[in-house]
């Protein structure tokens, strides 16, 4: 990684917080000059697109981007202004480095970093090995749960726009993970009732498999701007038949990965 990445990974990482709970939040007002927002009139306008974003995609915005005020001292006027600012989630920055001027380098790094390198970093951490079976599951089902929810976005934007072509395009990714099963198939197999998700019903191990086929699809769409419902079902597809042949590979079976029940 070159210096120029290093000093910007920092960036992001020095000025974000923790609540008394232990969540992690980014200012907006801290975040704009990292990402080369001099002005934050110009930087509103990229959270408003973001925050659209995030309501096409199905989510809360008051999760993602609380509106909080603060007070500031004004030195032209020798006194205070009260000013509006956002704490944003990971989920929200990620959606504001995916509306910033693509022409900034440091936007490019802010998507690696808010949508890829801390969460898989997280996952192979000694917290997580830590945790018992039940815990590991629950933390990659919200993780798969949050890339997915960015996978659709990201094939929407793709072209991906009835349901039909959406039922197709999941059952892509599926197909090529799980050696041609389909999402009905694999919802059978695992003896669920009709209102039952398959992905409720996945150990640690298969979440991971499918946390890696939904966000290394996403990467994929976006990055070699792939456009048209064929062509994102088709990437899809072989990046669930990757995957599969890594765990192949490297465990000679796909076992727990794409079997459990």
């Amino acid at each position: 990684m070159n210096e120029l990445k290093v000093q910007e990974y920092q960036g992001f990482e020095q000025i974000k917080q923790v609540d008394e709970n232990g969540n992690e939040f980014w200012y907006a007002r801290d975040l704009a000059p990292v990402l080369e927002y001099a002005k934050w009139e110009n930087f509103q306008k990229v959270i408003n697109r973001a925050m659209l974003s995030c309501k096409n995609s199905g989510l809360s915005l008051v999760s993602n981007f609380p509106e909080v005020r603060k007070t500031v001292q004004i030195p032209s006027i020798a006194g205070t202004k009260n000013i509006i600012d956002y704490k944003l989630s990971r989920y929200a920055c990620y959606l504001i480095v995916q509306n910033g001027d693509p022409r900034k380098e440091v936007i490019a790094l802010g998507q690696t970093y808010f949508a890829t390198q801390t969460r898989k970093q997280e996952l192979m951490s000694d917290y997580f090995h830590q945790l018992d079976e039940d815990n590991k599951r629950l933390v990659v089902r919200g993780e798969v749960k949050q890339w997915n929810q960015m996978l659709a976005e990201a094939a929407h934007e793709a072209g991906v726009i009835t349901n039909e072509e959406f039922a197709d395009f999941q059952n892509a990714g599926y197909m090529g993970l799980y050696g041609g099963e389909t999402v009905k198939d694999i919802h059978a197999r695992k003896q669920l009732t009709p209102s039952q998700k398959i992905l409720d019903y996945m150990n640690s191990q298969e979440l991971i498999s499918n946390l890696f086929r939904i966000s290394l699809a996403e990467d994929k769409i976006r990055k070699e701007n792939i456009q048209g419902a064929n062509n994102a079902r088709i990437a899809h597809n072989e990046v669930g038949q990757e995957v599969r042949n890594t765990i192949l590979r490297v465990n000679g079976t796909a076992g727990k990965a794409t079997n459990s029940h």
